[in-house]
């Protein structure tokens, strides 16, 4: 086993997860050959074809990389290890969010402009069957139509993505979604809430509501705190100072100050640390992966590591 490879007790947790073949496209080459091909690019950041060749041909590597991020592979692995570490009680759903900004390498620009094929049709590599207890949907990967369409933001240093999340207690991401670097943080807090999926064992639906959550500033307006009291979820976010002086002007008029709870929001950090975890791993620090949904399952690989290894 080579530095960063599966080890024993990791891989029998993902294999039973894991697709097989359909029989009509031949057999695959070893699962595990070729994730802990994956996991060395995604640690190390190099490009595809310098891949050792203790980790087979880098183009089935890299097919088989595209291949899971395009029909949701990686999120239901990401989700049934998370659902073993639930039924288990080691999950803290007092969660957190926020984001991070990625920089861009050159090589990530230049992405066709027409959308990523379908997963199983025709001119696509077709699908094996999901793993057992899948939850993840697949379907047309996004992107397409230039840069925007695939997570590229332009700033005054060049192409950026900012990676959203939300992290538990443990510092562990729970939801992941990549957006161009320009687009607002209080944008993707409910598109970042309603992908957590953690599925339970046996019959029952995922699970999706934390007990708790706290965010900084870019994320206390209106319609978020409604949304939260709307489902039911408790939360510590800051006012800013605008707002708070626009209610101080109302009087009586402008309601009661939002409760906010200065120990759980020392627990914030938590998403901090997760998001330092996952750029530990250098091909989520900078991007290089020209499409969007392939950076995606890129970042979702680091966080499924950081599941198995915490």
């Amino acid at each position: 086993m080579g530095r960063g490879d599966l080890s024993d007790a990791e891989w029998e947790r993902l294999r039973p997860f894991l697709p097989v073949s359909n029989g009509r496209c031949g057999r695959w080459r070893d699962h595990r050959q070729v994730i802990d091909g994956i996991l060395h690019r995604v640690r190390t950041g190099v490009q595809w074809r310098d891949l050792p060749e203790r980790f087979g041909p880098w183009k089935t590597v890299y097919e088989r990389h595209r291949l899971w991020s395009a029909d949701g592979t990686w999120e239901r692995l990401l989700q049934q290890v998370q659902a073993a570490a639930d039924a288990a009680g080691e999950i803290d759903w007092d969660i957190s969010v926020d984001s991070t900004i990625v920089r861009a390498h050159q090589h990530a620009a230049g992405a066709r402009t027409d959308p990523p094929p379908v997963p199983g049709q025709r001119g696509s590599h077709r699908r094996g069957t999901p793993g057992r207890g899948a939850v993840a949907e697949s379907g047309r990967p996004p992107g397409g139509g230039g840069a925007g369409g695939e997570g590229l933001g332009r700033s005054r240093g060049g192409f950026t993505s900012k990676l959203h999340l939300s992290a538990d207690g443990c510092c562990r991401p729970l939801s992941l979604i990549v957006t161009p670097g320009q687009r607002a943080d209080c944008t993707q807090f409910k598109p970042v809430l309603e992908v957590i999926r953690v599925p339970r064992p046996g019959l029952g639906r995922p699970r999706k509501k934390p007990d708790s959550l706290a965010a900084d500033r870019a994320y206390s307006n209106g319609p978020i705190r409604e949304y939260l009291r709307r489902r039911g979820i408790s939360h510590t976010i800051p006012e800013k100072t605008d707002s708070q002086a626009a209610r101080l002007r109302k009087g009586a008029r402008g309601g009661r100050p939002p409760c906010f709870d200065e120990d759980r929001y020392k627990k914030r950090n938590t998403v901090e640390r997760a998001i330092n975890r996952l750029k530990q791993s250098r091909a989520v620090a900078t991007r290089y992966d020209k499409r969007g949904y392939i950076f995606l399952g890129t970042v979702t690989v680091a966080a499924l590591t950081i599941w198995l290894r915490t």
